[in-house]
């Protein structure tokens, strides 16, 4: 099947740079990537990251939407436990009366950072996780206008706009896959977070998938760190300064950004560190263009997708934009 390319990016902040740089390239990504015909570029929400300068996807949303004209702008995701979903609804009904037909709505139950920051954003109350589902039913029926199957009979959330963002369900586990099938909503799986069962989960979607007035068959997307260079040794050498970013993170490191290639070169692993990097390359895609097109493939084969959306993150803004370049070059030829 034809692959359709999409980008997740999450604003890191390479060591000795700013968040407002971070942002800044995020916004000359989003710009690049419509140009290069990628389908969707979507931003993430993370909390209390010294590495991460997404923490408010609606907000750059809309920014993105105006820098851009053709490509779909979106959130990946919203940590819907987190808030009301009326004012969700209202966001992403604002958002797609500024760039109707645009807006993907995709949404999700995790923390997004640590117990801490969702103490902070719950008024130090605990997360309702339990009521994700409810919640969903709740933003659902505020995006399609029905005033009466709601909680608050003859609440409206507006803009009353002509069209409503599509909502994307998003995870990394059969829960959130099984939901997804419930609802009859569009369902990314985020390899990127969790490099085992994916293709399983999947299948238990679409096997399991209920048609909505929403969506009348399945309709998919998996997620994946990719690092694409002119050569494997390229791309390897480029990879590993995610390897020891995502190793700090795990091991609770104290971390200035993400670190160079060099820095990475330099870092004494021990034996558990370097398996530790071993298992995380399941959640990545690596190589070179031919090498990068051919795991692609066997990516789409194994979730029965056509959509596929590349994570990327590089110490080096140029090498990541040469990344995207080449990644979509690969996957035209």
């Amino acid at each position: 099947m034809g692959l359709k390319l999409s980008i997740l990016d999450q604003s890191p902040i390479s060591e000795g740079t700013t968040a407002e740089e971070a942002l800044a390239e995020t916004v000359k990504l989003a710009r690049h990537a419509e140009k290069l015909g990628y389908e969707r570029f979507w931003v993430s929400e993370h909390h209390d990251a010294s590495t991460l300068a997404g923490s408010s996807p609606e907000v750059l949303m809309a920014y993105l939407a105006a820098k851009t004209e053709t490509i779909r702008i979106g959130s990946g995701g919203v940590m819907l436990p987190h808030y009301s979903p009326y004012k969700v609804a209202e966001n992403f009904r604002v958002l797609e009366g500024l760039a109707p037909g645009r807006i993907d709505a995709g949404i999700g139950r995790a923390p997004g950072g640590m117990p801490i920051a969702s103490l902070a954003l719950n008024r130090g109350e605990y997360r309702q996780v339990d009521r994700f589902s409810e919640q969903v039913d709740e933003l659902l029926t505020y995006l399609a206008g029905d005033e009466e199957s709601g909680p608050y009979p003859g609440l409206k959330a507006t803009p009353l706009v002509q069209t409503v963002p599509d909502v994307w369900m998003l995870g990394s586990s059969g829960s959130s896959a099984m939901l997804a099938a419930q609802k009859g909503l569009p369902y990314t799986f985020a390899q990127f977070i969790n490099g085992d069962g994916g293709p399983d989960y999947m299948a238990a979607y679409y096997s399991s998938f209920q048609p909505s007035c929403l969506l009348s068959k399945p309709k998919s997307m998996a997620a994946v760190f990719t690092i694409c260079a002119e050569t494997d040794e390229k791309a390897e050498h480029l990879a590993s300064s995610l390897d020891l970013s995502l190793l700090m993170t795990a091991q609770g490191m104290k971390s200035n950004g993400v670190p160079s290639p060099e820095q990475a070169a330099a870092y004494q692993y021990s034996k558990y560190e370097r398996q530790f990097i071993q298992e995380n390359r399941k959640r990545m895609v690596v190589g070179s263009p031919r090498r990068v097109r051919e795991q692609y493939e066997q990516i789409s084969e194994q979730y029965k997708t056509e959509n596929i959306m590349a994570v990327s993150i590089m110490y080096d803004f140029q090498d990541k934009l040469t990344s995207f370049e080449l990644l979509a070059e690969a996957i035209r030829t």
